[in-house]
Protein backbone atom coordinates (compact mmCIF):
# COMPACT_ATOMS: atom_id res chain seq x y z
CA UNK A 1 0.00 0.00 0.00
CA UNK A 2 1.91 3.27 -1.35
CA UNK A 3 0.11 6.33 1.06
CA UNK A 4 2.61 8.71 0.31
CA UNK A 5 3.43 9.95 -3.84
CA UNK A 6 6.49 12.18 -4.23
CA UNK A 7 7.32 13.48 -8.24
CA UNK A 8 10.46 14.84 -7.11
CA UNK A 9 12.54 12.84 -3.83
CA UNK A 10 14.70 15.79 -1.85
CA UNK A 11 15.73 13.82 1.57
CA UNK A 12 17.90 16.22 2.21
CA UNK A 13 14.75 19.00 1.88
CA UNK A 14 14.67 21.49 5.09
CA UNK A 15 11.05 20.96 4.86
CA UNK A 16 8.25 18.41 3.92
CA UNK A 17 4.84 19.53 2.80
CA UNK A 18 2.00 16.48 3.34
CA UNK A 19 -0.88 17.55 0.64
CA UNK A 20 -4.61 16.18 1.64
CA UNK A 21 -6.42 16.04 -2.34
CA UNK A 22 -9.74 17.27 -2.58
CA UNK A 23 -12.67 15.11 -2.32
CA UNK A 24 -12.71 12.29 -4.90
CA UNK A 25 -8.94 13.49 -5.51
CA UNK A 26 -5.47 12.06 -6.44
CA UNK A 27 -2.68 13.79 -5.42
CA UNK A 28 -1.42 14.06 -8.71
CA UNK A 29 -2.07 17.31 -9.62
CA UNK A 30 -0.47 18.65 -6.52
CA UNK A 31 2.94 16.66 -6.98
CA UNK A 32 3.25 19.14 -9.46
CA UNK A 33 3.92 21.72 -7.25
CA UNK A 34 7.64 20.38 -5.93
CA UNK A 35 8.84 22.16 -9.30
CA UNK A 36 7.93 25.75 -7.62
CA UNK A 37 9.12 24.83 -4.47
CA UNK A 38 12.78 23.55 -4.60
CA UNK A 39 13.21 23.85 -0.53
CA UNK A 40 10.31 21.60 0.15
CA UNK A 41 9.91 17.69 -0.47
CA UNK A 42 6.02 17.26 -1.86
CA UNK A 43 4.08 14.30 -0.38
CA UNK A 44 0.71 13.55 -1.76
CA UNK A 45 -1.55 11.40 0.67
CA UNK A 46 -3.18 8.79 -1.50
CA UNK A 47 -6.08 6.81 0.47
CA UNK A 48 -7.39 3.45 -0.64
CA UNK A 49 -9.56 3.77 -3.51
CA UNK A 50 -7.32 6.53 -5.67
CA UNK A 51 -4.67 5.93 -8.03
CA UNK A 52 -2.33 2.83 -7.90
CA UNK A 53 -4.89 1.93 -4.81
CA UNK A 54 -8.38 2.08 -6.73
CA UNK A 55 -8.97 -2.09 -5.72
CA UNK A 56 -8.79 -1.06 -1.74
CA UNK A 57 -12.02 -0.33 -0.45
CA UNK A 58 -12.11 3.81 0.02
CA UNK A 59 -12.82 4.73 3.73
CA UNK A 60 -16.50 6.28 3.99
CA UNK A 61 -15.71 7.83 8.07
CA UNK A 62 -12.78 10.00 9.13
CA UNK A 63 -11.95 8.53 11.90
CA UNK A 64 -10.59 5.03 10.57
CA UNK A 65 -9.07 7.05 7.54
CA UNK A 66 -7.06 9.14 10.28
CA UNK A 67 -6.19 6.18 12.35
CA UNK A 68 -4.68 4.14 9.14
CA UNK A 69 -3.06 7.14 7.96
CA UNK A 70 -0.94 7.53 11.36
CA UNK A 71 -0.53 4.13 11.41
CA UNK A 72 1.09 3.69 7.83
CA UNK A 73 2.65 7.17 7.66
CA UNK A 74 5.56 8.94 10.26
CA UNK A 75 5.37 12.43 9.06
CA UNK A 76 9.05 13.44 8.76
CA UNK A 77 9.49 17.05 11.04
CA UNK A 78 10.15 19.81 10.41
CA UNK A 79 6.49 19.67 7.86
CA UNK A 80 3.50 21.49 6.80
CA UNK A 81 0.10 20.66 6.04
CA UNK A 82 -1.83 21.49 2.92
CA UNK A 83 -5.70 20.61 2.63
CA UNK A 84 -8.29 21.49 -0.07
CA UNK A 85 -11.53 21.27 0.43
CA UNK A 86 -12.75 18.15 2.53
CA UNK A 87 -8.69 17.43 2.57
CA UNK A 88 -8.33 20.64 4.60
CA UNK A 89 -10.72 18.70 7.18
CA UNK A 90 -8.57 15.55 7.02
CA UNK A 91 -5.15 17.42 7.71
CA UNK A 92 -6.99 19.12 10.74
CA UNK A 93 -8.37 15.77 12.01
CA UNK A 94 -4.83 14.31 11.67
CA UNK A 95 -3.29 17.27 13.07
CA UNK A 96 -5.33 16.38 16.19
CA UNK A 97 -4.76 13.16 16.10
CA UNK A 98 -0.82 13.21 16.01
CA UNK A 99 -0.68 15.36 18.80
CA UNK A 100 -3.31 12.65 20.85
CA UNK A 101 -0.69 10.34 19.79
CA UNK A 102 2.45 12.70 21.15
CA UNK A 103 3.68 12.50 17.61
CA UNK A 104 5.26 15.77 15.87
CA UNK A 105 2.89 18.52 14.72
CA UNK A 106 3.09 20.40 11.35
CA UNK A 107 4.40 23.82 11.43
CA UNK A 108 1.75 25.28 9.89
CA UNK A 109 -1.81 24.29 8.11
CA UNK A 110 -2.98 25.32 4.92
CA UNK A 111 -6.50 25.08 4.98
CA UNK A 112 -7.69 25.58 1.50
CA UNK A 113 -11.43 26.14 0.25
CA UNK A 114 -12.99 25.33 3.21
CA UNK A 115 -14.75 26.77 6.17
CA UNK A 116 -13.95 26.53 9.16
CA UNK A 117 -14.62 23.16 11.26
CA UNK A 118 -17.13 24.09 13.61
CA UNK A 119 -18.92 25.77 10.77
CA UNK A 120 -19.15 22.02 8.85
CA UNK A 121 -22.29 21.71 6.92
CA UNK A 122 -22.78 17.80 6.32
CA UNK A 123 -25.58 18.55 3.83
CA UNK A 124 -27.57 16.18 2.58
CA UNK A 125 -25.92 12.28 2.62
CA UNK A 126 -25.56 11.36 -1.06
CA UNK A 127 -23.49 8.26 -0.43
CA UNK A 128 -26.16 5.69 -1.04
CA UNK A 129 -26.63 7.12 -4.93
CA UNK A 130 -24.83 6.06 -7.86
CA UNK A 131 -24.43 5.93 -11.01
CA UNK A 132 -26.43 9.28 -13.27
CA UNK A 133 -28.03 10.29 -9.80
CA UNK A 134 -24.96 10.60 -8.03
CA UNK A 135 -23.34 12.60 -10.66
CA UNK A 136 -26.79 15.15 -11.01
CA UNK A 137 -26.48 15.45 -7.03
CA UNK A 138 -23.24 16.23 -7.25
CA UNK A 139 -23.29 18.77 -9.73
CA UNK A 140 -26.35 20.31 -8.22
CA UNK A 141 -24.56 20.53 -4.45
CA UNK A 142 -20.98 21.03 -5.15
CA UNK A 143 -20.80 22.21 -8.95
CA UNK A 144 -19.93 20.47 -12.26
CA UNK A 145 -17.38 17.50 -12.45
CA UNK A 146 -14.12 18.17 -14.17
CA UNK A 147 -14.87 17.65 -18.30
CA UNK A 148 -12.02 14.88 -18.33
CA UNK A 149 -13.61 13.15 -15.89
CA UNK A 150 -17.11 13.51 -16.92
CA UNK A 151 -16.62 12.46 -20.68
CA UNK A 152 -14.50 9.49 -20.22
CA UNK A 153 -16.88 6.75 -18.64
CA UNK A 154 -13.91 4.21 -17.55
CA UNK A 155 -12.73 6.72 -15.61
CA UNK A 156 -15.95 8.13 -14.35
CA UNK A 157 -16.84 4.73 -13.30
CA UNK A 158 -13.68 4.56 -11.39
CA UNK A 159 -13.93 8.01 -9.41
CA UNK A 160 -17.39 7.67 -8.79
CA UNK A 161 -17.07 4.85 -5.56
CA UNK A 162 -14.50 7.62 -4.53
CA UNK A 163 -16.82 10.42 -4.57
CA UNK A 164 -19.60 8.17 -3.17
CA UNK A 165 -16.90 7.41 -0.36
CA UNK A 166 -16.31 10.62 0.46
CA UNK A 167 -19.45 12.35 0.44
CA UNK A 168 -20.10 9.44 3.22
CA UNK A 169 -16.85 11.20 4.94
CA UNK A 170 -18.96 14.88 4.40
CA UNK A 171 -22.16 13.57 5.65
CA UNK A 172 -21.02 12.04 9.17
CA UNK A 173 -18.75 13.97 10.53
CA UNK A 174 -19.46 15.94 13.06
CA UNK A 175 -17.42 18.47 14.95
CA UNK A 176 -15.90 17.91 18.29
CA UNK A 177 -14.59 20.34 20.45
CA UNK A 178 -10.65 20.01 21.37
CA UNK A 179 -8.18 22.37 22.28
CA UNK A 180 -6.72 24.39 19.38
CA UNK A 181 -3.66 23.88 17.58
CA UNK A 182 -0.32 25.33 18.43
CA UNK A 183 0.35 26.20 14.97
CA UNK A 184 -0.38 28.64 12.59
CA UNK A 185 -3.51 28.72 10.19
CA UNK A 186 -2.96 29.89 6.62
CA UNK A 187 -6.63 30.33 4.87
CA UNK A 188 -6.98 29.88 1.33
CA UNK A 189 -10.06 30.81 -0.97
CA UNK A 190 -11.10 31.54 -4.44
CA UNK A 191 -13.02 34.95 -4.28
CA UNK A 192 -15.58 33.30 -6.29
CA UNK A 193 -15.93 30.12 -4.42
CA UNK A 194 -19.19 29.57 -2.35
CA UNK A 195 -16.97 29.57 0.67
CA UNK A 196 -17.35 32.56 2.14
CA UNK A 197 -14.84 34.87 3.53
CA UNK A 198 -16.29 35.17 7.31
CA UNK A 199 -16.25 31.00 7.41
CA UNK A 200 -13.13 31.02 5.85
CA UNK A 201 -12.13 33.19 8.86
CA UNK A 202 -13.45 31.55 11.79
CA UNK A 203 -10.66 28.96 11.38
CA UNK A 204 -9.03 31.59 13.81
CA UNK A 205 -10.72 29.95 16.21
CA UNK A 206 -8.93 26.28 15.80
CA UNK A 207 -5.46 27.85 16.45
CA UNK A 208 -3.25 29.71 19.62
CA UNK A 209 -0.86 30.51 17.00
CA UNK A 210 -3.04 32.89 14.68
CA UNK A 211 -5.03 32.32 11.88
CA UNK A 212 -4.55 34.37 7.95
CA UNK A 213 -7.02 34.43 4.94
CA UNK A 214 -5.77 35.09 1.64
CA UNK A 215 -8.12 35.39 -1.73
CA UNK A 216 -6.67 34.41 -5.08
CA UNK A 217 -8.69 35.19 -8.14
CA UNK A 218 -11.21 32.02 -9.42
CA UNK A 219 -13.51 29.38 -8.06
CA UNK A 220 -12.77 26.45 -5.70
CA UNK A 221 -10.46 25.13 -7.62
CA UNK A 222 -8.85 28.92 -8.05
CA UNK A 223 -5.23 26.98 -8.26
CA UNK A 224 -6.32 25.03 -11.30
CA UNK A 225 -6.86 28.91 -12.93
CA UNK A 226 -3.56 30.34 -11.51
CA UNK A 227 -0.97 28.43 -9.68
CA UNK A 228 1.53 30.67 -9.91
CA UNK A 229 0.14 33.24 -7.47
CA UNK A 230 -0.54 30.30 -5.07
CA UNK A 231 2.83 28.59 -5.46
CA UNK A 232 4.77 32.36 -4.74
CA UNK A 233 2.35 32.26 -1.71
CA UNK A 234 3.44 28.78 -0.24
CA UNK A 235 7.14 29.82 -0.90
CA UNK A 236 6.97 32.37 1.17
CA UNK A 237 5.18 31.12 4.04
CA UNK A 238 7.72 27.98 3.61
CA UNK A 239 10.20 30.29 4.47
CA UNK A 240 8.45 32.35 7.35
CA UNK A 241 8.26 28.68 8.89
CA UNK A 242 11.92 27.60 8.29
CA UNK A 243 12.78 30.60 9.52
CA UNK A 244 11.04 30.54 12.62
CA UNK A 245 12.54 26.72 13.37
CA UNK A 246 15.82 27.87 12.55
CA UNK A 247 15.29 30.91 14.94
CA UNK A 248 13.86 28.19 17.77
CA UNK A 249 16.68 25.56 17.21
CA UNK A 250 19.92 27.75 17.47
CA UNK A 251 21.53 28.66 20.32
CA UNK A 252 21.52 32.76 20.30
CA UNK A 253 17.36 32.16 20.46
CA UNK A 254 18.36 30.46 23.96
CA UNK A 255 17.97 32.32 27.13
Amino acid sequence: MTWLLRRRPRPRAPLRMYVFPHSGGTPGEYLRWADALPDVEVHGVQFPGRGGRYTEAPFTRMAPAVAALLAAVEFRAPFVFFGHSLGALVAYETALALRAAGRPQPLRLYASAYRAPHLHDPGPDLSGLAGAALVAAIERDHGPLPAIVKDDPELLEMTLPVLQADLGIVASYRYAPRPPLDCPVSVLGGAGDHETPEQLAAWDRHTTAGADVRLFPGGHFYFRERDDDLLQHLAERSHDDLSRTRTVESPDALP
